[in-house]
């Protein structure tokens, strides 16, 4: 007997994720502060997360910052003015972890990703491996998601849907744990649940990086309630309807709603301990943006927990502002890498975070004096996963159907929830990438669709063809992943090899 047979399921079931797992870290974090400089939307979420290390609250920048932090010139690069930020701080707060480690330049503001973005690879691994009970399609899960191209570089720049994903994956992941658990305790009724305690911290978490979290906080906690409703009714019922729905919601709404509710306030912390000086530029009137808050702004609250009770009222103003800015003013905003929802599935319009076009041939690009090279940075999805993943969420969808199967449902609800709420902002300019959040639960659902052929299959000869589509398949990804990662990376390529790349001409 070998070491490896005596290692038991168990500990595989950790062993296989934790290695894919630093597969992904390794393929991320190579290379990782070119190119210097401020990526897309980076200016922002970089910058704030610097600001709020240095003075809790994000400030302005001056028109000259970028150049000057990328030349390492940090003196005088604030205007001491709080800023009017459009989402909240809980991603920047893990973004100012790394700058706070390595520093304010490109390693130091893109690190947080990368780890954030290997662990949701390893989350992913155990929730399809919980899902499935099979440690190697837990390991295909973690590797597709280790290639998808459109995961790996939002994992590489300092925005925040990767870390929007992160706590979602592991909100999703909690509820399926607690699910596990409540059933092996059905007998009783538990008001303190620490698998839903758990979720309702991520899903806080995930609000508190993008609003967009709490569609999936929403979700998933009547899935919550209807998984245990159902559960209670097959162990006999006991009760009547109503008071075992209040029995089970009750609980699960405090679990996850208030305790979500409590995470997303404490993320606000540097606004509410600095309220006085938003309430100074963004109380009195903002333009065309926002009335004036009150009469409190001029004479704060006096007496017991007055300062307390204005904080929260500039943050409520606050979030009616901002709010307006999401549905009202962007409505009338356009963008070149625009997309409308609906083609986010195929990848019909992928998003160029950085390209430099024309540039003269070198040594590296390997092309003639009078020919041209470029770089690009293109957030594409690996396509082999996207386009195989779309039949699977069908098949997903098809079987949820027929069989009622909770582990169907799960990817259905949690791509659907992600992905249809975008179509009500189709006016305004909203970007194909935010189907991040949704890549995983695509990979769940081609993995349940690999799960069940490997399973249904009875004789020798279909358990060859079914692993050997399976192996073609996860190859082929490896490959589409080889074959674009120079366009994920900013690599230098001739023109002739980028063209070649570019498979529908609105990747252009």
């Amino acid at each position: 007997m070998t070491v490896l047979t005596r290692i038991p399921q168990r500990a595989w079931g950790w062993i296989g994720p934790i290695g894919v797992t630093l597969l992904a870290f390794v393929l991320r974090v190579w290379n990782l502060g070119f190119p210097n400089a401020f990526v897309f939307d980076e200016t922002y979420y970089a910058k704030d997360a610097y600001s709020l290390l240095q003075h809790g609250y994000v400030q302005d920048f001056t028109e000259t910052a970028n150049a000057q932090v990328v030349k390492g010139q940090l003196d005088g690069i604030m205007t001491g003015q709080p800023s009017w930020i459009v989402h909240p701080d809980g991603g920047k707060w893990l973004i100012a972890i790394g700058e706070q480690l390595f520093g304010f330049d490109s390693f130091g503001w893109r690190i947080s990703g990368v780890v954030i973005g290997a662990l949701t690879v390893l989350v992913l691994a155990r929730l399809v491996l919980r899902m499935t009970g099979s440690v190697v399609v837990a390991c295909i899960a973690a590797l597709l998601l280790s290639v998808d191209g459109m995961h790996f570089v939002m994992s590489r720049l300092a925005l925040l849907d990767v870390f929007l994903t992160f706590w979602i994956v592991c909100g999703v992941a909690c509820v399926v744990a607690d699910r596990d658990w409540i059933r092996d305790r059905i007998d009783t009724y538990r008001f303190v649940r620490p698998w839903q305690l758990l979720a309702g911290a991520c899903f806080g978490m995930a609000c508190a990086t993008k609003w967009s979290g709490v569609y999936v906080l929403a979700a998933f906690g009547v899935v919550v309630v209807v998984w245990e409703l159902l559960a209670r009714r097959t162990a006999g019922p006991h009760d009547h309807w109503v008071l075992r729905t209040l029995k089970v919601g009750v609980p699960a709404f405090v679990s996850l709603v208030g305790v979500a509710l409590v995470v997303y306030l404490v993320s606000w912390t540097g606004f509410l301990l600095h309220h006085e000086v938003y309430e100074a530029r963004f109380g009195r009137g903002y333009g065309d943006y926002s009335a004036p808050w009150g009469a409190y702004v001029d004479r704060p609250t006096t007496g017991f927990l007055g300062e307390t009770r204005d904080a929260f009222r500039s943050l409520w103003h606050f979030h009616v502002m901002t709010y307006g800015f999401h549905t009202t003013d962007l409505n009338t905003a356009t963008h070149p890498y625009q997309s409308n929802p609906a083609s986010w599935l195929v990848q019909w319009r992928p998003v160029g975070a950085d390209a430099q076009f024309d540039l003269p041939a070198s040594t590296r690009c390997g092309q003639a004096e009078d020919s041209t090279c470029i770089r690009e940075i293109l957030i594409l999805g690996n396509p082999i996963i996207w386009w195989t993943g779309v039949l699977a969420l069908a098949a997903a969808l098809l079987a949820w159907a027929r069989t009622r199967s909770w582990t169907w449902g799960v990817p259905v609800v949690a791509v659907l929830v992600c992905w249809l709420p975008w179509f009500r902002f189709d006016d305004r300019p909203i970007f194909s990438f935010y189907a991040v959040t949704f890549v995983p639960f695509t990979i769940i659902a081609i993995c349940l669709v690999v799960n069940g052929l490997v399973r249904s299959a009875v004789t020798p000869r279909q358990r060859y063809l079914a692993c050997l589509t399976t192996g073609v398949f996860v190859v082929s990804a490896v490959v589409a992943f080889w074959y674009f990662h120079p366009i994920y990376t900013d690599d230098l390529i001739p023109y002739e090899a980028w063209r070649d790349r570019m498979w529908l001409d609105r990747w252009i």
